[in-house]
């Protein structure tokens, strides 16, 4: 079965999408949560039963991956706006630099 892709035609259209998007994206960490927390808690269970203490290794290293998704999913606004913020200002000093080979152009005789 093939998806097909809602592109935004319009404002409320591109609000609805990104809102969809970002709420699939919080909504599959907290999978991702849930699925590390019954997972490690299986593998505490049957290491503590032999009287070891292996099991905190898969919970360290998946809980490193599950810190990482969890930045890139909760941090994710923060960072749009930053990148918004730097994209424009690259923008506009783009847009200075042309202005003043225009300038400099215009001025010089051929």
């Amino acid at each position: 079965m093939q998806h097909s892709r809602h592109y935004p035609a319009n404002d409320f259209d591109t609000i609805e999408y990104e809102a969809r998007k970002r709420a699939g994206r919080k909504l599959g960490w907290c999978i991702h949560a849930a699925v590390y927390l019954l997972a490690n808690l299986g593998l505490m269970s049957v290491a503590l039963h032999q009287g070891k203490h292996w099991a905190v290794f898969p919970a360290l290293f998946w809980g490193i991956g599950l810190l990482a998704h969890g930045a890139s999913v909760w941090l994710r606004t923060a960072r749009s706006a930053f990148w918004n913020r730097m994209v424009q200002r690259e923008r506009e000093r783009l847009l200075r630099e042309q202005q003043l080979k225009q300038d400099g152009n215009a001025s010089t005789p051929h």
